[in-house]
């Protein structure tokens, strides 16, 4: 390479113009910001929203200009960006990118952040979001399962980055300050999986996102070669550089790092995006759908049902790694875990879009699910795609039902994706109207002068 891959990646980000977006990335910009909003929204009505105002005003902010969604409060940049990322991740209406990484919830409150200051157009937000996703993703591609088997979140150490490009993007820096800024997310990501599932990772990861861009604004530096450096960040933290992956998603334990960079604006790896409208881990909704959908197809009635065999990609059953698998997805049937969720595609062709197994959320378990929870066998595969599960169930007429995942039933263009969200609206603090509304903002941001009125229908 004749440039490093930070210096590639900046060149890139800076030159990118709305006009360079295909119409399906455009779509998908949109479609990541209805979900983001969405999931502050359901967020906002948990106590999460008011404990991370609590840590930010314990923390010295005070009034600024930056909006919290949901609320008529202002505050800082980095102090609303903290609140905002913390209440969609608490609303569990996340993205999904390689099992772990959520960048969503990341890249959206850095984005809004300096679009709302800056007043730039809705063309140039939804510009700065793409770009954020993209980096993210190619930067994360082929390191997470090796990353997460040295015990760092992949999500919040690659998320650091699409909420620092997002945000250099909106602000218009530089190719020259774009590469600082990337070199200084090597200096501030973070995340551990020991910190347990109320660490507030995501919210620091976002103030720290603003803070790398506010850097590489006001004259900071950044190592030349932070990225593939013989101590830079994948040496760090995936300890890769010349070295094998621990573990893959595919069969391969090699990774080049000029793919990081191959292909870049004519290959979109953001449209890989799937959107987890149920709140539960990533790897379990393929199981509520894909059941369904083969219990609609052929006819299935719960009191046919024998048995249920779901064959996953085998990173799914050894969450968050192999090298501790604390959560066994192939173990015996519980709630949260794939079984339960196979369950209820069966009884119910679907599942509660407010429904929060974990939080306590939601209309009770129908009748029948635990008895069909026990029906419901998980096998491991390394030869199945990832969030592709094979469901087959078998019926007491003898007869094999077999339908497989695809891995993409989620990967939803706006308008799928709104009205699979449409039910929530009523469930809503803004209610079903001002959901609508919402909504048709998200769709038409190409249209709009700034972001103003798509952050003042959140209240």
């Amino acid at each position: 390479m004749t440039q490093s891959l930070s210096r590639q990646l900046a060149q890139w980000v800076h030159q990118l113009r709305f006009e360079d977006l295909p119409p399906a990335v455009v779509n998908r910009a949109c479609a990541a910001t209805l979900q983001g909003l969405t999931s502050a929204l359901v967020g906002s009505q948990f106590p999460d929203a008011q404990q991370a105002l609590a840590i930010m005003k314990d923390d010295g902010a005070g009034p600024g200009n930056t909006s919290v969604l949901g609320h008529d409060v202002k505050l800082g940049r980095s102090a609303a960006a903290f609140v905002n990322t913390e209440m969609m991740v608490a609303g569990g209406k996340w993205d999904t990118f390689r099992l772990v990484v959520h960048p969503g919830s990341l890249v959206l409150p850095a984005a809004l952040a300096i679009a709302e200051e800056t007043q730039c157009s809705g063309r140039q937000y939804l510009t700065a979001v793409a770009a954020g996703y993209e980096v993210a993703y190619r930067l994360a591609k082929d390191f997470v399962p090796t990353m997460m088997s040295r015990g760092f979140h992949a999500g919040q150490v690659f998320g650091i980055f699409g909420a620092a490009v997002a945000a250099a993007k909106a602000l218009d820096l530089t190719a020259d300050q774009i590469h600082v800024a990337i070199g200084q997310c090597v200096n501030l990501a973070a995340g551990n999986l020991e910190g347990g599932p109320k660490a507030l990772h995501e919210g620091a990861v976002a103030r720290n996102g603003l803070l790398a861009a506010a850097i590489a604004r006001n004259g900071g530096a950044g190592g030349e070669l932070s990225l593939e450096g013989e101590a830079g960040f994948y040496r760090t933290y995936a300890g890769t550089l010349g070295h094998p992956l621990r573990y893959s998603f595919t069969d391969s334990l090699h990774a080049d790092l000029s793919d990081v960079v191959a292909n870049l604006g004519s290959q979109w790896l953001f449209l890989d995006t799937l959107f987890r409208i149920y709140s539960t881990p990533g790897y379990n909704i393929p199981h509520v759908e894909v059941t369904a959908q083969l219990c609609r197809r052929d006819n299935i009635q719960p009191e046919d049902v024998v048995s249920i065999e779901c064959e996953v990609h085998w990173l799914e059953t050894q969450y968050p790694s192999p090298a501790f698998p604390t959560r066994r997805n192939d173990a015996g049937p519980e709630r949260e875990r794939p079984h339960y969720y196979a369950a209820y595609g069966v009884l119910e062709r679907g599942f509660p879009l407010d429904k929060n197994v974990v939080r306590g959320v939601g209309e009770p378990d129908p009748p029948g699910l635990h008895d069909m929870m026990q029906r419901v066998r998980v096998t491991a595969s390394h030869t199945r795609p990832l969030l592709a599960p094979r469901i087959t169930i078998f019926t007491r007429d003898g007869k094999l039902h077999t339908l497989e995942g695809t891995g993409r039933e989620f990967a939803l263009e706006f308008d799928a994706l709104a009205s699979k969200l449409a039910p929530l609206g009523p469930k809503l603090p803004i209610g079903a109207k001002g959901y609508a509304e919402l909504a048709a903002e998200c769709k038409h941001l190409d249209q709009a002068a700034n972001v103003q009125r798509l952050i003042a229908l959140t209240r």
